[in-house]
């Protein structure tokens, strides 16, 4: 067998235009693919990773961490963009990459994408979870610690040094906690939403779009009216002569951390074959959310740092927290809360949307089971697939701690951008005749600097979350070789050549 073997873009895009009972509904414009990619980019990062990568790396400098992970994700935004309007199918990176370095490589970042997706999605999930516990506060409703927080928590040897809570030994402590309740109820929620239908779904997103902008404009306007310059100094804190601790070392590892603040444009590429029009919509959704969160991102983490200093910005809710610690912002504590929990909603929603048309693109090439590629005969959604992954994930988010999902997303959508930047400057030589709708420039200047950007920003996160990438890739190498190479369709095609010719 070819582990190299491409699909023919023109089956792609034919596959993209089929309607049967098998394909997705189209439904989407350049509006909703947008607000799209808005709803997924802005929520974790803005909400709560802004204050884990200030407190903890970055410091006030944390807007430069935000401007170098744009960087690498603008320079990936431009290869995905020429990607979706050129192969419009469901699927993402891993159909990009069975277009252009074949089935093995397709196959390792389809694998890639499932951890990017579900991880995304729970990480979310349990930021969700702390704004809305702190929600119930401001109305006085009290849930219990033992149903609101993770019951385990990864402590290195420093934590367990300078006596962190819970952390008795290095390795997985029990925090004592039996499970994440409202964070396990939020990704049952949102799977609901995606099983009735494509277009119900990007109706709730829009609305709640509008809502979550309307409250990051509000912090900013008002926030900025009571910033403190004094907080802002020194803006790059000196390093702790440990890397990643402040300096511009912990710049960098900040925009390890807050990369995940940007995958929503990554998502929005899923949905490619619910576009009206993919070749004009595609560009405008992925690179328009791009730009758009980009300049907020930027505004918010300087006045957030502005407003409250960057060492007491490691909580669970920090936006709200610094609200509450400027007496004349008190009365936008309710607001932002509540536009925290729709909008991390509405993040949840996209990440599961994007993991179940992943799983459907799988499927539809026979290198997963036939079950994930089952369409419903009313809502025209992968339903089982929305299903199962959302009851793997509610598993997973009222489990493990927020930290540690986030580092797996990071280095899971990091290595998807690697390998789409080079997918772009190989399907250039090799069908440099394709309509291209949308040309990424200055090819291979950019696909390049794309891939160093990602590589560079890859490497400043911990050995352990390379450790679990590692383990995780083997767990799919070893699904491929038993069942995925047997059941391919794409393989028995080649075969049935094969056969033909010998006969």
């Amino acid at each position: 067998m070819n582990l190299w073997a491409t699909k023919s873009v023109t089956a792609l895009r034919a596959e993209a235009e089929a309607t049967h009972e098998r394909s997705l509904k189209r439904a989407l414009g350049a509006m909703n693919l947008t607000m799209l990619g808005i709803g997924a980019i802005i929520g974790a990062g803005i909400f709560v990773l802004t204050g884990l990568a200030a407190a903890l790396h970055a410091g006030p400098a944390v807007p430069l961490s935000f401007v170098v992970a744009a960087i690498a994700c603008g320079l990936a935004g431009l290869c995905y963009a020429e990607m979706a309007s050129t192969v419009p199918v469901a699927g993402s990176a891993y159909t990009y990459s069975y277009a252009t370095m074949g089935e093995f490589a397709a196959w390792i970042i389809g694998w890639d994408l499932i951890l990017e997706y579900a991880m995304g999605a729970a990480t979310v999930g349990v930021g969700w979870s702390g704004y809305f516990v702190s929600l119930l506060d401001y109305f006085g409703l009290h849930l219990p610690t033992a149903v609101t927080s993770a019951p385990l928590r990864w402590c290195s040897s420093a934590d367990v040094a300078n006596a962190v809570a819970t952390c008795i030994e290095p390795g997985w402590n029990r925090t004592g906690s039996l499970f994440n309740l409202p964070a396990v109820l939020i990704v049952l929620i949102a799977t609901a939403i995606l099983v009735v239908g494509i277009r119900e779904s990007a109706k709730v997103n829009n609305w709640i779009v509008i809502l979550k902008i309307s409250v990051v404009l509000l912090f900013i306007l008002f926030g900025l009216q009571y910033v403190n310059p004094d907080n802002w100094k020194p803006f790059i804190p000196p390093n702790t002569g440990a890397f990643g601790e402040f300096g511009w070392s912990g710049v960098f590892r900040g925009a390890g951390l807050i990369f995940f603040a940007y995958i929503g444009f990554d998502a929005v590429s899923t949905a490619a074959q619910e576009a009206k029009n993919p070749q004009r919509d595609m560009p405008i959704g992925i690179l328009g959310s791009l730009g758009i969160c980009t300049i907020l991102y930027v505004l918010v983490s300087l006045t957030l740092t502005g407003l409250v200093r960057y060492d007491e910005l490691n909580v669970a809710h920090p936006v709200a927290y610094a609200v509450e610690r400027v007496s004349q912002l008190s009365w936008l504590r309710p607001l932002i809360t509540l536009g925290a929990v729709l909008g991390l909603g509405s993040v949840v929603l996209v990440m599961l949307l994007g993991q179940s048309r992943v799983f459907y693109s799988m499927s539809r090439d026979g290198l997963i089971g036939p079950w994930a590629g089952k369409v419903h005969p009313r809502f025209r959604t992968p339903y089982l697939s929305t299903i199962y992954v959302g009851i793997i994930v509610a598993v997973i988010t009222g489990t493990f701690p927020i930290q540690i999902l986030g580092e797996l997303v990071n280095i899971g959508t990091l290595l998807a951008f690697v390998l789409v930047c080079i997918g772009v400057w190989i399907l250039r030589r090799k069908r440099p005749d394709l309509d291209r709708p949308f040309r990424t420039p200055l090819v291979p200047l950019v696909p390049i600097l794309g891939v160093l950007a990602c590589l560079g920003l890859m490497a400043t996160l911990p050995g352990d979350t390379w450790l679990r990438l590692i383990v995780w890739l083997i767990i799919g190498f070893l699904i491929y070789f038993t069942y995925s190479r047997k059941h391919s369709v794409l393989q028995r095609e080649l075969d049935g050549q094969s056969l033909r010719k010998s006969a």
